[in-house]
């Protein structure tokens, strides 16, 4: 079977289900390509793009219930990542939104250009650096650096109080796996900034970067994702690379004074959240 990758290329699969890195696979479904992670929850993860579905109403709607289904048996949020200018029929998106998909924004890849890399850093002395490293560290010895990692990314992400214990579980479980790497940066002993790092067939993607509002402005962003960086290059990863939503110009701004450029056009991030 063929259909049209993540990045829009042409794969071809013969219908089975590709299995790389540890556990992540994706799913070649002859009209769409899944990218699934079983044990990891994040949306990036778990979503579906590559899309070539039938344009009349009728067949479309069935299609999506399909995929809605899909989504449940594997107790995933649906998360559709349409290409402009790849994806069919040509209103995707705009269908999505109407059947209750809520586009939380254009999203753009980055990657680190590594004769542009800008990663010096130079840390205050009330910071104090935490990595975590699914290879190595036990969860239970680790516990306190997850509920750390849990209380950044409930402040800098506005995450309900059910979310956080949800964020402190899915870190728990991700320490099984070799391919997690994460860092908390702490000011005066208090957790201040955290960032994602997944590694899987010699690639680095970086994630769940944040900071507590407290601490905003001593440039603790620049330096948990220039050090998630350093350790990328370090662990000779092929390709570093984020995403970030196109209109965060502050962001997109300090990602290229770190090195980080463009990959493709934007698309958007559409799920269905209830």
């Amino acid at each position: 079977m063929r259909a049209r990758g993540l990045d829009g290329r042409v794969i071809e699969t013969g219908g089975n289900p590709v299995v790389f890195g540890e556990r992540r696979e994706v799913r070649e479904l002859g009209d769409g390509v899944l990218l699934h992670d079983p044990t990891d929850r994040e949306p990036f993860w778990n979503r579906l793009a590559g899309i070539a579905w039938p344009s009349a109403a009728g067949a479309f709607d069935h299609r999506l219930a399909e995929v809605l289904a899909l989504f449940a048996s594997l107790d995933r949020i649906p998360h559709i990542w349409p290409q402009p200018g790849f994806d069919e029929p040509t209103d995707l998106t705009e269908r999505l939104l109407a059947h209750g998909f809520v586009d939380l924004g254009a999203g753009l890849l980055m990657g680190l250009d590594p004769d542009a890399a800008a990663l010096e850093v130079v840390a205050d002395p009330d910071v104090t650096i935490e990595r975590l490293d699914g290879a190595t560290a036990q969860p239970d010895e680790a516990a306190e650096a997850i509920r750390g990692i849990a209380a950044v990314l409930a402040e800098a992400f506005t995450i309900e109080r059910v979310q956080v214990e949800a964020i402190e579980t899915d870190t728990r479980a991700a320490l099984a796996s070799a391919s997690f790497h994460a860092i908390l940066v702490r000011v005066d002993g208090e957790p201040a900034s955290t960032v994602r790092r997944t590694t899987f067939d010699g690639a680095s993607y970086l994630s769940s970067i944040g900071t507590r509002p407290a601490f905003r402005g001593r440039g603790l962003g620049r330096l948990v994702t220039a050090l998630a960086a350093q350790d990328s290059l370090a662990a000779d990863s092929r390709l570093t690379y984020l995403g970030v939503f196109a209109e965060n110009d502050v962001a997109r701004r300090l990602y290229q004074r770190l090195g980080f450029v463009p990959i493709g056009r934007p698309g958007s991030d559409l799920l269905l959240t209830t």
